[in-house]
């Protein structure tokens, strides 16, 4: 016995090939309404993904810039120099570091406080190689600044490590 595919009197092809019928109007508007609702959600998924995502590699850089921070703030320049991103040892000499560091950071004096006022996760920055970065801001008060504004930017560094990139005081 082999297989008889059925069929109807107008066709000879098989009946699983023939061409449905149209959805009744309610029907077809009910199952648009159901795939839109479905796309939707899975847009809605991802984007929740994509945010706790940045949200963790944000988390992250802070945690890495904030360890940093304690090495400059115990005047440690040379070991936050050691422990800075290949790109910023790349630009800067280890001596140059640490005459920057002694002439702009020293003079501030001790920390009063730093509190966190932005963070921004980006994969382009001008005058900076394509990569990971976190561009964080901190409300920062020294004991010889009452008011500034600390900038550092922690980058993804080649062994998948946040380090710091950069560093500025206003």
């Amino acid at each position: 016995m082999g297989f008889k595919p059925q069929t109807d009197s107008s066709t000879t092809f098989p009946a699983i090939l023939k061409s449905p019928k149209e959805p009744k109007p309610e029907v077809a508007t009910m199952i648009k309404r159901i795939v839109a609702s479905i796309t939707a959600l899975m847009i809605l998924l991802c984007g929740v993904a994509l945010a706790e995502t940045t949200s963790h590699k944000e988390s992250s850089a802070i945690a890495a810039a904030e360890a940093w921070l304690k090495l400059v703030d115990e005047g440690k320049y040379t070991d936050s120099w050691r422990q800075a991103a290949e790109y910023l040892k790349a630009a800067v000499k280890q001596d140059q570091w640490e005459q920057s560091m002694r002439a702009f950071r020293q003079p501030l004096g001790g920390i009063l406080s730093r509190t966190l006022k932005s963070k921004n996760y980006a994969t382009s920055l001008p005058g900076a190689p394509d990569g990971e970065y976190v561009v964080i801001q901190y409300e920062t008060s020294f004991k010889n600044k009452k008011s500034a504004i600390e900038t550092i930017t922690p980058m993804l560094d080649q062994d998948g490590k946040w380090r710091v990139s950069g560093y500025y005081i206003k």
